[in-house]
């Protein structure tokens, strides 16, 4: 497959926490020209995290935004956007990124800004989703892919997919069959939105022009 043109391509800002799977899933699907973007850079709440070597190893500038004890979440925000800002982005991504943004970065970036959440929102929004998913005897489970507002994890969904919750499944199993999905949907939803296809209109989703709610999706 030709790869498109760089010029052709939707800049992106990655922001991430941690082991940064997600990350990888949208680098290889832009050096591959399966979507029409470029990773620009990659900014990380922890110095440590596992997704700046990643994205080294990828020839991509990597910066990490520390925040000390006292840092409030509006000074931390406006640390964030001054690094973020130096690639003009037409769209910032959270793929684990761990802090909660202000309603002024938010508002900043809205309309391109986007969030994987390890969940089938509105369902178990925040943290240790899988745990959650488990103890409440749930037979499905998935990931889901929003528009960020001020709420949090309570943007509008764009898509979703889902799997079966098994059995014998414990944190890790589960874990592992929801990345997986969400390696497939995160990439696909980036390129709606690189092609022109998505957008986000009065708080509602549009894709080609037309009000969805969420989709499911299987790679």
């Amino acid at each position: 497959m030709t790869k498109t043109k760089t010029a052709q391509r939707l800049p992106l800002v990655v922001l991430i926490s941690g082991e940064g799977t997600n990350l990888q899933a949208i680098i290889e699907a832009c050096v591959a020209g399966t979507i029409p973007a470029e990773v620009l850079a990659v900014v990380s709440s922890r110095a440590e995290a596992r997704g700046l070597r990643r994205a080294a190893a990828a020839g991509i500038p990597v910066h990490a935004v520390l925040a000390a004890g006292n840092t409030s979440r509006e000074d931390y925000a406006m640390a964030l956007s001054a690094v973020i800002e130096r690639y003009h982005p037409g769209l910032v991504l959270l793929a684990g990124f761990l802090r909660i943004l202000s309603d002024g970065f938010v508002r900043q970036y809205r309309g391109r800004l986007l969030n994987i959440h390890p969940a089938l929102l509105p369902k178990y929004r925040g943290l240790h989703t899988h745990r959650r998913v488990l103890a409440a005897g749930e037979r499905e489970h998935g990931c889901s892919v929003h528009f960020v507002t001020e709420e949090l994890d309570g943007g509008p969904v764009i898509a979703q997919a889902k799997v079966p919750v098994r059995p014998d499944d414990t944190e890790a199993t589960l874990r592992a069959r929801v990345q997986e999905q969400e390696h497939g949907l995160y990439p696909l939803v980036i390129g709606w939105f690189a092609a022109g296809r998505l957008r986000l209109q009065d708080g509602r989703v549009l894709r080609d022009g037309k009000l969805v709610n969420s989709m499911d999706f299987q790679p």
